[in-house]
């Protein structure tokens, strides 16, 4: 939106330069176009007038039309309060003020016709409305039928006679002005076939809806329309990477099969064997890989990883894990080393605690390529580590390592890029993995290996606890080991540790007769890695621990998980910590402690939780009660910026608009065809307030 839409607020009739300077500092809003996309977030039902007979106390807001009959003060002090009688042919209610009692009496006429505007309470037989809405029955009430858009606003704007109604009254005086100049976004062909509003309509139809079913069709249009260019910008950054990057063509499969045919020592699941014909479909196809894995705790990604970098190194290249945590870097060394030996591979670990005779023969045997794998963490991506060649870069955790870093390891070859699989164990709704992901491809390994035994979790309170020390004492008799984890916060960290202390004091003095370790955060590193040996070598019984257990370490003979203050852990994270037993074939328990009093989103955790294991589900419930901003800590300012669409409950919309924004694009990658002019000019005004996406490459 130019020229009329850049016009500053102040120069709207009835603003000014006062009420501007509120609304730029209040609301952000600063232009004639800012304005037009102040959306309301409710609307009230203006459509229907009750009889004060047929009030209940089960109605919201609602409108009566009547008059007042009676005026009085009641009580004294701070109990003082306005009461007026308020009647229709039907019956009489009360109408109440606490507050502005003078100022209000002075207001009320008895009387003359007026409509009264909120919530109807019960007290005994009679009802009252506190704090209505007054004013006197006008043309347009009379008409009946109208919603009252109710925009956010804040007690500053309230003062200053900026409520919702203020406004609203300005979007009346501007609306007329601008509708002829509303371009449209969208060509007529996508409109008439998905019977969409036109842009100005669907504006007028948001701020002043003329029936319940027109204002539908406006917020759709303009939720489709968001969601439109968002996915429009991630799908051509897709194919500006696949047709500008050309990739090697890894296609050797003679390793695969002998490890497939020798090595594999279990059947893969359909849908890993899935995930890996779509791998491999990308590394021989020419083009460069861009692919994300998403699979929940257990899945077996790594195995997939490893399956598909044997292509590569086949096909007569390097390759390379990156994991975020020396803990994980170490791990996956333990669990593919074996598979590397009988495949006559060379591995090699690069963390920060390589020695510096370690890293020199690293950098050596890379270079000329006598590794065939090297596994790191960021130690990866210093300028001194070389690969002869680097065909394919494996990423785990993606959501630890910064758009810089992982543009630093693409860069490693001079002449060309190498393939990027990304793995995540942090399971992403699949309407915020189009939005975060939208420019990678998406692989799903959404089933658990045979043998696995679904964790079984229970919620129970602080007065159990008795009762769960039991259980512990029982599973430690079979053998197994238990994680209890206590919330480590920064902001609150000194009462966060002393509940940690206390905790791990507690647990001693009740298992005196076992070994106990305890993991924080605020340990210096060689203790914490001697605590988590001692554990995994089974030394220690008992791990009391903060949530520095929560990626990567993998103890198959851990079999419980306590988690204390459950409710004040997100959903992912609970999921997480959860995924740190269940890796044997025992049977697994989670135990989620909790306070008794919770608050409503900590109640449906603890219950989604203890519903189900599908780490998909849970991310769904966590987007809807957090929404997009943090979830897997993938804060983007672009997801910020949708005014209107709600990743959490609008992924049908959003689906239909990446359909259309693909179709649009197979058929005119540049936009160049003359229908297309809407989206081109509509591109280039959004290229202004350009975002910050975030990508692999």
């Amino acid at each position: 939106m130019t020229g009329f839409f850049e016009t500053r607020i102040e120069y709207l009739k009835g603003v000014g330069p006062q009420k501007a300077a509120l609304l730029n500092k209040e609301l952000d809003i600063f232009t004639f176009g800012e304005m037009l996309q102040y959306y309301p977030f409710r609307y009230e039902d203006r459509t229907k007038f009750y009889k004060i007979k047929e009030l209940h106390p089960d109605l919201q807001q609602i409108q009566v039309i009547g008059k007042i009959t009676t005026v009085q003060t009641v009580g004294e002090g701070r109990k003082k309060r306005l009461v007026a009688q308020f009647s229709d042919e039907t019956g009489s209610m009360d109408l109440t003020w606490f507050k502005g009692v003078q100022w209000i009496s002075r207001k009320l006429v008895k009387g003359v016709t007026l409509v009264a505007f909120g919530k109807p309470q019960l007290f005994g037989s009679r009802f009252s409305m506190a704090h209505p809405e007054l004013e006197p029955l006008t043309a347009r009430q009379d008409e009946g039928a109208y919603f009252q858009p109710v925009y956010p606003t804040t007690e500053t704007l309230k003062h200053k006679y900026l409520d919702s109604r203020g406004i609203s009254k300005i979007l009346a005086v501007l609306l007329p002005q601008a509708l002829s100049r509303i371009p449209e976004t969208l060509p007529d062909r996508l409109c008439a076939s998905l019977q969409l509003l036109s842009r100005p309509e669907a504006i007028r139809e948001i701020h002043f809806p003329s029936s319940q079913q027109n204002l539908k069709k406006a917020v759709f249009r303009l939720k489709f329309e968001e969601f439109f260019f968002l996915q429009l910008r991630l799908l051509k950054l897709k194919l500006a990477r696949t047709e500008k990057f050309r990739g090697r063509v890894l296609s050797q499969t003679d390793l695969l099969t002998r490890f497939y045919k020798e090595h594999l020592p279990f059947e893969l699941t359909e849908a890993q064997k899935r995930v890996i014909k779509e791998i491999y479909a990308d590394l021989k196809s020419g083009l460069q890989m861009n692919r994300l894995i998403q699979g929940d705790v257990g899945s077996g990604k790594t195995i997939v990883a490893f399956i598909c970098l044997l292509v590569a190194v086949d096909s007569g290249y390097q390759t390379c894990l990156m994991a975020p945590t020396e803990i994980l870097a170490n791990q996956h060394l333990d669990g593919l080393k074996p598979f590397t030996e009988q495949m006559g591979l060379k591995i090699a670990l690069l963390t920060g605690s390589s020695t510096k005779r370690q890293r020199e023969t690293i950098h050596r045997e890379l270079e000329s390529g006598e590794i065939h794998l090297l596994i790191g963490t960021h130690a990866l991506l210093e300028d001194v580590v070389v690969f002869r060649q680097l065909g394919l870069a494996i990423i785990d955790e993606q959501h630890r390592f910064g758009v810089a870093q992982r543009a630093k390891l693409w860069a490693k070859n001079k002449d060309f890029y190498p393939h990027v699989l990304v793995m995540t164990a942090t399971p992403i709704p699949r309407t915020l993995a189009m939005t975060l992901y939208g420019d990678l491809d998406i692989s799903v390994i959404d089933e658990l290996p045979a043998g696995r035994k679904p964790i079984q979790t229970v919620h129970r309170y602080d007065k159990d606890r008795l009762k769960v020390f039991g259980f512990l004492r029982k599973e430690i008799t079979k053998g197994r080991q238990v994680y209890i984890v206590y919330p480590l916060i920064e902001e609150s960290e000194k009462s966060d540790l002393k509940s940690l202390i206390d905790g791990y004091e507690s647990i001693c003095r009740a298992f005196a007769d076992l070994p106990v370790g305890i993991l924080h955060g605020n340990m210096k590193a060689t203790d914490k890695d001697f605590e988590m040996a001692r554990f995994v070598k089974g030394e220690t019984k008992i791990m009391v621990a903060t949530t520095v257990i929560e990626v990567g370490v993998n103890v198959p003979n851990a079999t419980v998980m306590v988690i204390e203050n459950a409710e004040r852990f997100g959903l992912s994270q609970l999921h997480q910590l959860r995924g740190r037993v269940g890796r044997g074939s025992d049977q697994s328990y989670c135990i989620l402690m909790s306070k008794y009093e919770l608050s409503k989103d900590s109640r449906i955790r603890l219950e989604t939780m203890v519903r189900t294991n599908n780490g998909f589900e849970i991310a769904d419930v966590d987007l809807r009660l957090r929404g997009p901003g943090d979830l897997s800590g993938t804060q983007q300012s672009g997801l910020m910026d949708l005014k209107l669409g709600d990743l959490g409950k609008d992924g049908a919309i959003l689906a239909q608009a990446r359909s259309a924004a693909k179709s649009v694009l197979d058929s005119d990658p540049e936009l160049s065809l003359p229908e297309h002019r809407p989206i081109l000019d509509q591109v280039a005004r959004l290229r202004k307030n350009e975002l910050n996406w975030s990508r692999i490459s």
